[in-house]
């Protein structure tokens, strides 16, 4: 089974351009508590190296792209993000890594909860043994 679950956005425009809709419990398979978006990000920088404990999130690379990492303590796949309207679906308890960041990225993420860093795992070994308690 494929730790990679992408969601393809339904595009809308025309001759003017595009646009994609985002609605909670819709296309967005969960009520949209935050959003944040990742940009600037420097050449050889990666990010992320976390898990979260009950945050479920949606990745979008709007501009740009960006390689991520996901992993659940068994198994690692990576999926390059570079479509506007495809997000990533990320569940919780899943490490997650973002790599290969292009100049131009803006990463767009909406988030399940608010924040809260009592949710993280920053820890590899730490998320290793939590996956082996669940």
């Amino acid at each position: 089974m494929s730790l990679i679950k992408l969601i393809e956005f339904s595009r809308l425009g025309d001759d003017r351009g595009a646009l994609v809709s985002l609605e909670q419990n819709k296309n967005i398979p969960f009520d949209i508590k935050r959003v944040y978006y990742i940009f600037d990000t420097k050449k050889g920088v990666a990010r992320g190296f976390h898990a979260h404990k009950d945050l479920q999130q949606v990745a979008i690379c709007i501009k740009g792209s960006c390689r991520f990492i996901i992993d659940d303590g068994s198994q690692r796949e990576s999926v390059l993000l570079d479509k506007a309207n495809v997000g990533l679906l990320i569940d919780s308890m899943m490490w997650r890594e973002m790599h290969d960041f292009s100049e131009d990225c803006v990463l767009m993420v909406i988030a399940s909860r608010l924040y809260d860093e009592a949710d993280y795992i920053r820890d590899y070994d730490k998320f290793l043994g939590c996956i082996k308690n669940v």
